[in-house]
């Protein structure tokens, strides 16, 4: 099926003219990385990049044409440089100007969750985050930015696939807040095997084409380091901070320290930094012991000039509910680690909606 509605798109594209050559763009070979899932098209258009700025006509045409065949969901194309070179990186605190408008503009407050690093608890941090502020009774949106690891569907409990009206996908609807993630459109163990444009499309589609409505607040699971999906989200929405989350260790530091900085080269404020798994509890005696060393977080903080958020222990019962798609918030709200979630996202929402709200409002017409 998702063959025979790849060679659709592919014969739709014929149509699509390349004002350059004349020729369409599908023989002109410009339609690089075809993907087609359930419904989802993702494909480049390889052109010259000093001819990139002109483009922007073809490129909006070759996305209608895709998105006008029988079977189509949505549709995303990007232009990328002929010559295979590394990206340009931003001259300018939010990088160059992108096309289009800026993405989530219904959305009060929106908060990247990162980390330098795999590995050290962002998702669950992310995810307990989200559910602590719509028990708290804020609209809340949950999107996973992680494309070649989503943990979403694990973490939240649920297979389920996202319904689409028209060019719009409904987001779905868990623990009282609306959540969307690649994970929701492709099988579990289908890998996503793309490239940094493609990476970039599927983003922007999850943020601008799924229909979620105005909302308080929305946190982002970001994926680890410092890459394309980092700086996408830097520039095509009006994030109100980030929360970067590390263990203890020098080397988990080491990585939360570029993430910091990172942030900060874009403009985006850094609300703080949480140290997770900063003990171990014993499940059966309750002795606590400092597997990864404890406190590097909150004096790598004071040393950053940022706030220190909270810590939160490495204990099982966490990693197991996590597993079973129930976020301890949820499972277990009157737990001593619940609590410590809910202060620590009062907190992140208290300076994340005091910067939302105090930072100018643009409209691009």
């Amino acid at each position: 099926m998702a063959d025979d509605l790849a060679a659709a798109v592919t014969k739709a594209l014929t149509a699509v003219k390349d004002p350059a050559s004349g020729r369409d763009v599908v023989s002109a070979g410009m339609v690089q990385g075809l993907v087609v899932r359930d419904g989802m098209v993702h494909f480049a258009l390889q052109v010259a990049r000093e001819a990139a700025a002109s483009l922007e006509p073809l490129r909006a045409a070759a996305e209608s044409a895709a998105r006008a065949v029988p079977g189509v969901i949505s549709a995303t194309a990007v232009l990328t440089a002929h010559r295979a070179e590394a990206p340009a990186r931003p001259a300018g605190p939010r990088g160059p100007a992108t096309p289009g408008p800026m993405l989530l503009s219904d959305v009060r407050a929106i908060i990247a969750v990162a980390s330098g690093k795999g590995g050290v608890g962002k998702s669950t941090t992310a995810v307990n985050l989200a559910v602590a502020l719509a028990a708290d009774g804020l609209k809340v949106g949950l999107l996973d930015a992680d494309i070649y690891g989503p943990s979403l569907p694990q973490m939240l409990g649920t297979r389920e696939r996202p319904r689409s009206e028209g060019q719009r996908i409904t987001p779905l609807n868990r623990w009282g807040l609306k959540a969307m993630s690649i994970g929701f459109l492709v099988e579990e163990e289908t890998p996503m095997i793309w490239r940094g444009p493609m990476v970039m499309g599927a983003l922007e589609q999850m943020m601008g084409q799924v229909a979620w409505g105005p909302l308080d607040v929305m946190i982002v699971d970001m994926p680890p380091g410092t890459g394309d999906a980092q700086l996408t989200m830097s520039q095509r929405v009006p994030l109100a901070g980030a929360v970067i989350v590390s263990t203890p260790q020098d080397v988990a530091l080491l990585d939360a320290r570029r993430g910091v900085r990172m942030f900060e080269k874009v403009n985006v404020p850094v609300l703080g930094l949480i140290e997770n798994m900063s003990f171990f509890c014993c499940p059966n005696c309750g002795h606590r012991a400092d597997i990864f060393s404890h406190g590097g977080a909150r004096r790598e903080a004071e040393r950053l000039g940022v706030e220190f958020l909270g810590e939160l222990p490495l204990k099982l019962e966490i990693r197991e509910l996590a597993d079973a798609g129930t976020p301890i918030v949820m499972a277990r709200p009157e737990s001593e680690e619940a609590q410590s979630y809910r202060r620590i996202a009062r907190r992140v929402w208290e300076k994340a909606a005091t910067k939302a709200d105090a930072a100018p409002k643009i409209v691009m017409g």
